[in-house]
């Protein structure tokens, strides 16, 4: 048995990886393009250069894009959908609302499946699961048969109430697989046991949209590191920050769609903790989004509900805000005649314009080239050249020469969109929910983090900025710090008294007991899981619910404490809660965890101090020009040693900018803490 852990987290234009040995305590760090047509090869050839050989991995964790770019970029299964009679366009009427009420040409994002592949069979359920009408299982065959006749790649099963009793769904499932064995097929009662029926709906069809994809792939990687002399056996990261099994992972990959952001986040909550830093903004800028996420008290912010281009998934998902902008955003001149960044990205390839691959438009790395932030020599620690020249020139053909403006001007302008973005994006996090931000820390990682961590900070009166060590590798690095989680949950509306306290208490025990068991079958013992309940209530007459935790000693059955954990938690979130009011428990939910060994970084051993490598000429905003900047290799700064803005800090996977009116130093963990100066 190795003592290696390994995690690889694949973004859209870079795979990162990260390695520790738990008994040299040695980390190593690779990053290699993403290529979409080969990702299992980029993945295998990332961990070849890793020192050591396959037999030394004790445990491999995977975060991937794959079923979120399927999503995103409509490239996904075929899917057929079998669905209560009189439902057939659930997904198409959605909620009938307009989410953008002022603007008039917004259009909803088209269904991923086809009227003529939905298709509606004879049975009902009522809302406490009670038969109504059996399954029409002639029907059912018939529907069946004509999409696979018609293509159907993949099936997806949502009947009325299926959350409340899932007979009818399994009975359909049973046909299928009779009849079609081999047909990919998702149960909406196996995915999203809770109730509202098009998000219901549009979660068991996502699944459903992108298993194909996401099975080819992890299969192809499983049989890559097999090829490779590596185990098999593999944890898979998941969008409520922790790992399932890879078996678990093919079949629901919907429960992987935000796995990359969510493990920065568990990354940044074990770090901020070892700092003293309760209250943490994870700021995340990859290759294509900027990724937003909040930690208030210690605890990672979780929502039971998120929205994926324009269609909801009903899954616990750590709490995260994204936005189109990344370092390979894309700047371009709209009609009429305003400067735009994103959400175009160029990705690994052709990537931006000074990569070389081929790519013509200007992205906010060329832009960053430009201003002499980035040093094309050493980029990626020399692996990549960068072409200065060709960023110049598709900075001034495709935005400088159309708005009258130098090319520095312009490729100025690009930036103080994407930065003036990026603070939107935390003041929507923070803010508008009530949260002083400035007494937050901000924690920058990802590709491009750093270099937009100070602008940040200065529009949102933030004092401190936290750069981990290997920052661009930092998502992978939170991976290895997850745990093994299993959700399950199941929707009940009861009106909140001592009835419904037994009942909910009951149905507690036995989600508790189907995470434990789920858990158990990766081999984890049962006594090391740990069960966390939570419950999803709302005031009679609402249509939203608030999700409250559950102490441990909840299960006496106190509806008193538990009303008054909710009056309190939504008079914090929306100012008011009546303690009178009657209140109805809509959804309990059992966690089981798997407490995991968090990995460490040897502490920063460097103690005289390291004078600047070069130096050269930089463009800052607070200068209003380029000024003689100090260039500092990080690996060679001292613990505490004053870094004076303006300065850059460089390693080879980042950059980190140290703007004027700011001072970086290395704590005595290596990470490197940025505070603004009184004089700023």
């Amino acid at each position: 048995m190795g003592s290696k852990m390994i995690a690889v987290d694949v973004g859209g234009t870079f795979i990162d990886v990260v390695s520790i040995d738990r008994e040299t305590q040695e980390v190593s760090v690779e990053k290699q393009p993403s290529t979409p047509d080969r990702l299992a090869d980029e993945v295998v050839t990332a961990i070849e250069r890793l020192p050591g050989g396959a037999d030394e991995i004790e445990r491999f964790l995977h975060g991937s894009t794959v079923a979120i770019n399927a999503l995103l970029e409509r490239k996904g299964a075929k899917v057929g959908l079998i669905t209560t009679r009189g439902f057939r366009d659930v997904l198409e009427l959605a909620r009938g609302n307009r989410p953008f009420i002022y603007d008039w040409v917004w259009v909803p994002p088209e269904p991923l499946v086809p009227r003529e592949l939905r298709r509606e069979v004879t049975e009902r359920l009522g809302p406490r699961g009670e038969e109504i009408a059996p399954l029409d299982l002639a029907g059912l065959a018939r529907e069946v048969d004509a999409l696979v006749v018609e293509g159907a790649e993949a099936i997806a099963v949502c009947f009325l109430h299926a959350y409340a009793n899932p007979k009818h769904e399994r009975e359909a499932a049973e046909t299928i697989a009779h009849r079609h064995p081999d047909l990919p097929m998702t149960l909406s009662s196996a995915i999203a046991a809770e109730w509202h029926e098009y998000e219901r709906t549009s979660t068991t069809v996502i699944n459903a949209y992108v298993q194909p994809l996401f099975g080819t792939y992890l299969g192809s990687l499983r049989d890559r590191l097999g090829a490779a002399g590596m185990d098999d056996a593999m944890g898979v990261m998941q969008s409520n920050g922790g790992v399932m099994g890879a078996d678990r992972a093919l079949e629901l990959p919907v429960r992987t769609l935000s796995s990359g952001p969510a493990g920065g986040v568990i990354g940044v909550a074990a770090l901020a903790r070892r700092l003293g830093h309760p209250d943490a903004i994870c700021a995340d800028v990859g290759g294509t989004t900027y990724d937003v996420a909040i930690i208030e008290g210690g605890r990672v912010q979780q929502r039971t509900e998120t929205e994926i281009a324009g269609l909801p998934v009903l899954a616990p998902t750590v709490d995260v805000a994204s936005i189109g902008s990344g370092g390979g955003s894309i700047a371009w001149i709209d009609e009429l005649g305003a400067l735009r960044v994103g959400p175009q990205s160029a990705g690994a390839r052709p990537g931006p314009a000074c990569f070389g691959f081929g790519g013509g438009e200007p992205t906010v790395t060329d832009c960053h080239l430009v201003l002499g932030r980035v040093d094309p020599q050493r980029f990626l620690g020399s692996r990549m050249l960068l072409d200065a020249g060709a960023a110049e020139r598709a900075v001034a053909d495709r935005v400088a020469t159309p708005l009258g403006m130098r090319v520095e001007e312009a490729a100025e302008g690009v930036l103080r969109i994407v930065e003036t973005a990026m603070a939107n994006a935390i003041h929507s996090m923070t803010v508008e929910r009530g949260i002083d931000p400035r007494a937050f820390a901000l924690y920058a990682y990802g590709g491009g983090g750093r270099l937009f961590a100070a602008a940040s900070a200065t529009e949102l009166d933030i004092d401190t900025i936290v750069v981990p060590r290997a920052p661009a590798n930092f998502s992978a690095w939170g991976i290895l710090a997850s745990e093994y989680r299993e959700d399950v949950s199941t929707t009940r509306v009861l009106r909140l008294d001592d009835e419904a306290m037994r009942s909910s208490v009951a149905e507690l025990g036995s989600l508790g007991a189907e995470v434990v068991e789920r858990l158990n079958d990766l081999g984890i013992a049962r006594d090391r899981v740990e069960v966390e309940r939570r419950a999803d209530l709302r005031f009679e007459g609402q249509e939203h619910t608030v999700t409250v935790d559950l102490d441990p000693a909840w299960g006496s059955g106190d509806a008193a404490a538990l009303r008054a954990a909710f009056v309190a938690r939504h008079r914090r979130l929306y100012g008011h809660g009546d303690p009178e009011a009657v209140v109805e428990l809509v959804t309990v939910r059992c966690r089981g965890v798997v407490p995991a060994e968090e990995p460490r970084w040897p502490r920063w051993a460097v103690t005289s101090d390291a004078t600047p490598r070069s130096e050269r000429r930089v463009f800052f905003r607070e200068a209003g020009e380029t000024v003689p900047t100090a260039i500092y290799d990080r690996d060679s700064l001292a613990v505490d040693q004053p870094v004076v803005g303006p300065a850059i800090v460089e390693e080879w996977t980042s950059t980190t900018l140290v703007p004027p009116g700011w001072t970086a130093r290395t704590e005595p963990l290596g990470n490197l803490m940025l505070a603004r100066t009184a004089a700023s």
